[in-house]
């Protein structure tokens, strides 16, 4: 039975705790997936579109990259992929009659819970200056209004195209392929939020932002190190791989501040055994503190050139550079400073060292966790150089495997969403186009924002996502946005950013992952590139949620016939029609996709793209080798009195979607605006289970930002740190306060004080 969406918001003043679970999935993964599906989808659409998920006839789970085995079992998807797939193929409706109920003073008191339960947008609704609701607007009064306010600018630069991960293969080469023939490189995107640090640090050390495994690597690893991350929420079909890893002798350690169940047991609902048993993971938990991976990393490699015969030598002579400077800064690293940075003990490191040292075939995942610090791109860049040392790169069965945690967003990057595109993947695009690109740097997502902010940008464009609620630094963020002249957003779904806009705003309605798509030359499908750099057809089989919605690429080609007019040679219409076409383009563009659309007939599960590391042990870097690097070891440094804050996700959410409130394998029920410390700090702050606190960031500026109205609940954190949701606590973050390098907001080391309070 279908539900109602809620009609108000539900009250959070007082979420009930329980402790922690160890174990993840089994008979409860089950039966809140089919609670949440039935009560958005139905029973018979559930069955309908649950099971076409990630199979080679069907549609990509639009949650997150993780990869598919050739063989694909009948369910192939996780309970938060089912939950997102339940959420875009709801039978809910959000109409102009919703809008003309709802002013925008109302939409922007909610909670993003609440209206991401309102349903699918139906139709274009267009926001006038100083009017207080949306009203219902055709197509082409939508896409006048877009190229009236992009004609007008004095710059192509003071328009931004942010992405989302959603987005397919078609649509961002088309957005970037539009903003590019308009006249600007400002492409911002998810990933500037998350794995930028990666991208930076693999670039610069083995020739390419990717990771350099594959699905069968996992399978034959001796040893896996996940490193910041929670795979059991937001990866969690990685279990079933690390699973199977350990059936065929791996071991497993997990390095986070936070125990979490899915790295302890697995129970696999694809399995009686895995049900009724379940497997344990984790041979050895390190529980390090926030932002110590890098000095952690940096022992480790010390200990293994202090290790007579560990470093193999002749991959480091034949296929490394930098390795003499590496080795002395790694030399120089100190046991006791390390103990401090990490708060490990002596006795876990030289475990940990035993460990490695006994595998041939080693794999370091990381996600967020690794990547939002200031130091992100140096610790990264010292994973790296722990797997170089014993030639861990480019055989089977080891490697670097950053987690993506979006469905494209690895893809879009290959597309050409970036803001600093390369000279050669310019040239293509501007030979195969006609084409002048401009060749001076656009503008990332932080830079965009200040870019609002000062005045200096005027017209914002998304492409999926929720800006707003992704974003750090909340109240600066939510006032840049309220200085642009035209804020467009192509969604699915209602979200925060919808009720933060500029002078004018339109919603964009668009098709889903889940949705028929049907142009002038038939039934077309799109494609994706997952996390381990596969790309595959993605193929809609239910009726659209309204006869009023548009595809992505539809919405770009339309908007760049109404902005670039006859002067543009670029045959839009025709990618709209036939987005083979465009498939076809990409194959003279971007490298490792010829015969697009030949391969993928001829490979219904996709085709891998070429990676120079792991298929040739090639390192296409500016020396021609993979590099060590040796930068110094940075770690937070906590102040008296105050505690290390990571944001992070609940098992009941998705990115910025909320699916319920409850964070299942944490023991949270009913709220989110809970903070978990460990009891030895909350008592040494004189705060008891159960009370309130505001969370107050202090900035190196002397500027403090604050989030009201938090929950104390004692956790068995790392010593000196604590944990919070986001959105809620993205107000904590500093503008400023981003990685060297990469730019991405340091959302994992967050120097907080917490002062007694009340509910929010």
């Amino acid at each position: 039975m279908v539900s109602k969406p809620p009609a108000g918001d539900p009250v959070q003043d007082a979420p009930q705790v329980a402790p922690p679970q160890h174990a993840a999935a089994g008979l409860p993964a089950v039966g809140h997936t089919l609670k949440i599906a039935q009560a958005q989808m139905g029973v018979r659409r559930t069955a309908r579109t649950l099971l076409k998920v990630n199979q080679k006839d069907g549609f990509d789970c639009p949650g997150c990259a993780w990869p598919e085995a050739d063989k694909r079992h009948v369910a192939e998807f996780c309970e938060n992929g089912a939950k997102a797939v339940a959420e875009e193929a709801t039978l809910r409706r959000v109409t102009p009659d919703f809008f003309a109920a709802h002013p925008l003073s109302d939409l922007a008191n909610r909670s993003g819970y609440w209206l991401g339960q309102q349903g699918r947008i139906t139709q274009p609704m267009y926001l006038p200056e100083g009017a207080e609701r949306y009203e219902a607007v055709t197509w082409e009064r939508a896409f006048a209004i877009l190229a009236e306010e992009l004609r007008a600018l004095s710059s192509p630069d003071e328009a931004l195209f942010y992405t989302s991960g959603r987005t397919s293969n078609e649509a961002a080469f088309l957005l970037q392929l539009f903003a590019r023939e308009f006249g600007t490189n400002n492409l911002p995107d998810c990933s500037n939020m998350c794995h930028e640090s990666s991208g930076s640090a693999l670039n610069e050390t083995i020739g390419i932002g990717k990771g350099s495994v594959s699905l069968e690597d996992l399978h034959q690893a001796d040893l896996i190190i996940v490193a910041g991350q929670n795979p059991g929420t937001n990866h969690p079909r990685m279990l079933s791989a690390l699973e199977k890893a350990k059936a065929a002798g791996a071991r497993i350690i997990s390095v986070n501040p936070l125990p979490e169940a899915g790295l302890e047991k697995f129970k696999n609902p694809q399995t009686p055994r895995g049900m009724l048993k379940g497997a344990s993971l984790t041979d050895l938990f390190l529980q390090i503190r926030i932002g110590g991976d890098q000095a952690l990393f940096r022992l480790l490699n010390k200990l293994i050139l202090d290790t007579e015969g560990a470093v193999d030598e002749e991959f480091v002579r034949e296929h490394t550079h930098g390795y003499e400077e590496f080795t002395a800064a790694a030399r120089a690293a100190d046991w006791n400073e390390t103990l401090a940075a990490t708060g490990l003990t002596r006795g876990e490191i030289e475990r940990a060292l035993e460990m490695v040292l006994a595998s041939q075939r080693t794999i370091v995942c990381w996600a967020m966790g690794l990547t939002q610090h200031k130091h992100s791109v140096p610790t990264i860049r010292e994973v790296v150089n722990f797997l170089l040392l014993r030639g861990n790169i480019g055989r089977p069965g080891a490697g670097v495997c950053p987690v993506r945690g979006h469905s494209n967003v690895q893809g879009d990057r290959t597309m050409g969403i970036f803001e600093r595109p390369a000279p050669a993947f310019l040239d293509a695009l501007d030979k195969e186009f006609g084409i002048v690109s401009p060749r001076h740097h656009g503008l990332d997502v932080v830079r965009s924002i200040q870019a609002l902010r000062d005045g200096e940008a005027k017209v914002f464009f998304a492409m999926g996502g929720n800006f707003v609620g992704a974003t750090p630094d909340t109240e600066v963020t939510e006032a840049a946005m309220r200085r642009a002249r035209l804020t467009v957003h192509v969604s699915t779904k209602l979200n925060r950013s919808h009720a933060v806009t500029g002078t004018r705003a339109l919603i964009l309605p668009t098709l889903g992952r889940t949705d028929k798509d049907v142009q002038a030359s038939g039934k077309q499908f799109v494609t994706v590139e997952d996390s381990m750099g596969l790309v595959h057809a993605s193929r809609g089989n239910l009726p659209p949620a309204s006869p009023h919605l548009l595809s992505e690429p539809a919405i770009v080609a339309r908007m760049a016939r109404a902005v670039l007019g006859a002067g543009s040679a670029t045959p839009w219409e025709e990618f709209e029609k036939d987005y083979a076409t465009i498939r076809d383009r990409i194959a003279r563009v971007v490298p490792g996709f010829d015969d697009f659309n030949a391969r993928l007939a001829a490979n219904p599960g996709g085709f891998a793209l070429p990676h120079a590391p792991r298929d040739e042990r090639r390192f296409p870097t500016a020396t021609g080798k993979a590099n060590f690097t040796a930068a110094p070891v940075e770690y937070p440094e906590v102040p008296e009195g105050r505690l290390l804050l990571q944001t992070l996700r609940s098992h009941d959410q998705y990115n910025t979607t909320i699916y319920g409130l409850d964070d299942r394998y944490r023991g949270i029920k009913g709220g989110r605006r809970v903070v978990l410390v460990h009891p030895q700090d909350a008592a040494a702050l004189g705060l008891a289970d159960g009370a309130y606190t505001d969370l107050v960031s202090e900035w190196r500026d002397g500027s403090e930002r604050r989030a009201p109205g938090f929950r104390v609940v004692y956790y068995p954190t790392a010593r000196g740190c604590a944990a919070a949701y986001y959105p809620e606590t993205n107000v904590l973050v500093p503008l400023e306060s981003t990685a060297d390098v990469s730019n991405t907001p340091a959302s994992k080391s967050v120097v907080v004080r917490l002062e007694q309070s009340q509910p929010a």
